[in-house]
Order: structure tokens, then C-alpha cells, then sequence
């Protein structure tokens, strides 16, 4: 441990310092997309609410007057379009206004979001620390990597159940429908909407194949975990002297983990044909 080298304060502070503009950059462009989208689609939704309200007193009320009440509900949409759009327009050129990139493109961030990424990958390779040091890092991000695969397989595993209840009840609800309607009517309809439900639900289960992925995330995080574990009691096989030599190692076979994680996804993201295939 006393040969270790370790990163100054400076060379840490300035890493965070690269990862949070990058970070303020990422949010200022999805915040900026959304500043953008909403000046075009205010102002579209208010010409459309005019077109629907002129539209339904020529097709339907020609000739007679529009209920009072549908005539200010669509008044009040109308008027709330309008009033977001003038208060967007005042908000973007206004000279204090609170939008921070008020006037400026997406693409012009975009730019900048390279650029800085560009300077702190340059940063990094300038105050890159010895391989220890890296890999003593690495193995402290590993709690946060197994966190991510659990939640992930516990949203696959979600959805799973939901889709296999969702079939379950909708199959049943087919027969005790078919038994109770003689003659069909109007069971008939509500027949034809469950059986569309049951071929959907079975079609997405078995494209998504979110039970598979549940398991492959989960399995992964265990393997990880127990390799985590082994590292932290100095067990086999991480029970050597030469604490560089196990967390070399260790990295090693957590980057192996991962990459066969990512092979099984992309085999279940291929057809059954090329799965065989690849397998």
C-alpha cells in the first residue's frame, strides 16, 4: 500500500469538475429541446383547436347555434394555446429571461457538449493514474453496476408477471363471456376485444422475452456480487499476496460477466432464426 501512488486533490477535482459540465451541458440540451419544442407545438396546437372548433360548427351545427358549454370549453383551449405561446415568445427574446439558453440552438450545445467531453477525455488521458489505482476504482463502482442489473431484471420481472396475469385474466374472461352471452350479442364484441388482447399480449411476451431478460440481469448481478464478495474476504480466487494481482484479476472477470451479459441480450434481441445461429 505505501508504494501506491495517489491522485492529488487537484487531478480528482478536476475530473469532477469535466464530469459536471459535461452533466450541466447533457441537461441544458434536453432542457432546450424541450423549450424548443414547445414554441413550435403551442402555437400548432392552437391553430388546430381553431380548426376543430370551426370545423365541428360547420359539420355538425351548421345552421344552429353550439351549445353554450362546448362553445367555451373550446374557447378556453383556444385561449390557453395562445397564452402559452406569447408567454414562450416573451420568455425567448425577452433580455431577462429566465431561460438560461434562450435564442440558442440545440446544435450550437451539441457542439459544445463535444467539445467538452473532447477536453476531458484529452484531461484524462493527461492525469491518467497507474493501473491500481484505476482498478481499486473500478471495484468501487461494482456496488453500483450490480444495483442497476437488479433493477433492471426487477422491471423485466414486472412486466412479465403483468403480461402473464393480464393473459391469464383475459383467457378466462373468454370462456366465463362465451358461457354467460346466448345469443353473442353484445358479448360478441367483448369477445372479439379479449381474444385481441390474448394474441397481443402473447405475440409482445414472446418478441420482448422479458422473462428471459430478468433472469440474465439477475444472474449477472449475482455472479458479480459473489465475485465482489470473494474480493472483499480475500477468498479463491482472490486470495493472493499481491493485492494488484487480485484486482487485476478481479476486473478481469467482472468485464467478462458483463460482456456475456451483453451477448445475451443481442441474442434475444435477434430473430429465433439467427439466435440459433449465433448460438
Amino acid at each position: 500500500m505505501l508504494g501506491r501512488s495517489v491522485p492529488s486533490d487537484a487531478t480528482t477535482n478536476a475530473m469532477i469538475e469535466h464530469r459536471r459540465a459535461v452533466a450541466d451541458l447533457q441537461k441544458r440540451i434536453k432542457n432546450r429541446r424541450l423549450q424548443v419544442f414547445g414554441l413550435w407545438a403551442a402555437p400548432i396546437l392552437a391553430f388546430l383547436a381553431v380548426g376543430a372548433w370551426v370545423s365541428i360548427k360547420v359539420f355538425v351545427w351548421r345552421g344552429r347555434d353550439m351549445p353554450t358549454h362546448l362553445n367555451g370549453a373550446l374557447a378556453a383551449v383556444v385561449f390557453f394555446f395562445v397564452a402559452v405561446t406569447i408567454l414562450q415568445c416573451a420568455l425567448e427574446f425577452s433580455t431577462s429571461s429566465p431561460w438560461e439558453d434562450c435564442r440558442t440552438a440545440v446544435r450550437k450545445l451539441k457542439l459544445d457538449l463535444e467539445l467538452a467531453e473532447e477536453e476531458r477525455i484529452l484531461e484524462a488521458r493527461r492525469r491518467t493514474p497507474p493501473a491500481p489505482d484505476r482498478q481499486s476504482s473500478y471495484k468501487e463502482r461494482i456496488p453500483g453496476e450490480i444495483a442497476r442489473l437488479r433493477k433492471e431484471s426487477r422491471h423485466y420481472r414486472r412486466q412479465h408477471l403483468f403480461m402473464q396475469w393480464l393473459l391469464f385474466v383475459c383467457s378466462a374472461a373468454i370462456s366465463g363471456v362465451t358461457a354467460w352471452y346466448d345469443p353473442p350479442q353484445p358479448g360478441k364484441g367483448v369477445l372479439i376485444g379479449l381474444s385481441f388482447t390474448v394474441t397481443v399480449i402473447t405475440a409482445a411476451a414472446g418478441y420482448f422475452k422479458p422473462r428471459e431478460r430478468a433472469f440474465n440481469l439477475q444472474q449477472t448481478a449475482d455472479s458479480i456480487e459473489q465475485q465482489a464478495t470473494a474480493l472483499d474476504l480475500g477468498i479463491a480466487p482472490y486470495n493472493h499476496s499481491d493485492e494488484k494481482a487480485n484486482l487485476e484479476s478481479f476486473a478481469t472477470t467482472v468485464e467478462g460477466l458483463r460482456a456475456d451479459q451483453r451477448m445475451r441480450e443481442q441474442q434475444l434481441d435477434q430473430p429465433q432464426q439467427g439466435q440459433h445461429q449465433v448460438m
